[in-house]
């Protein structure tokens, strides 16, 4: 049995539906707030900065809404090289990104905090996860986007949907990390918190 009774509530600052199914797998009560962040990467940002900052941003937004809660904030950055990828948004740069990660390997950086807005402790994490695209045709990325319209997803595919068949393979410490909520890592920052999963 579950004991949250002496822990703030948990709020996920997210408005994704997939981050949502995963924080459901732990099986302890949560709301939802949609945080109003900008999510512009700032110049000369690294991948990871901007995904840790963005991160951190929608836990203070949401802060402001819950003082007395524990908020995660989330945010995913995809990187080819040096070039970040972030969500394209409509369909003409969703081809572009395709056509880049074309037999490459593109490392999607999941940004994770957990704010406790009673205490003010925040715990940050990272998690890095290496994705090897496929070659893919024009034909192939046209019957992808066509079918599944990934174009709120960084990096142009979603891996938990028809996504998986643009994938040569996936490397990383947690595989819900690049569906966008590295949940090892939140449980270990639940469990710094003292909340009873079990």
């Amino acid at each position: 049995m579950k004991n949250l009774r002496n822990y703030p509530p948990l709020v996920l600052g997210s408005s994704s539906i997939y981050r949502c199914e995963l924080l459901r797998r732990l099986q302890i009560p949560f709301d939802t707030a949609s945080p109003a962040v900008d999510e512009s990467i700032l110049p000369g940002e690294a991948p990871e900065a901007t995904a840790l900052r963005l991160a951190k941003e929608k836990a203070h937004a949401v802060a402001e809404q819950f003082p007395d809660a524990l908020i995660i904030g989330a945010d995913q950055v995809a990187a080819l090289g040096d070039m970040q990828l972030g969500k394209p948004l409509n369909h003409a740069n969703a081809v572009r990104q395709l056509r880049l990660m074309s037999g490459k390997e593109v490392v999607f950086h999941s940004a994770l905090c957990l704010f406790n807005s009673r205490t003010s402790r925040l715990q940050t994490r990272v998690v890095p996860c290496a994705v090897k695209y496929r070659e893919l045709s024009d034909s192939q990325i046209e019957c992808y986007l066509a079918r599944e319209q990934p174009y709120h997803c960084a990096g142009s595919a979603k891996a938990e949907g028809l996504g998986i068949v643009l994938i040569e393979r996936i490397t990383g410490e947690d595989p819900n990390a690049l569906i966008g909520l590295p949940l090892i890592a939140l449980v270990e920052m639940l469990v710094e918190e003292g909340v009873t999963l079990f």
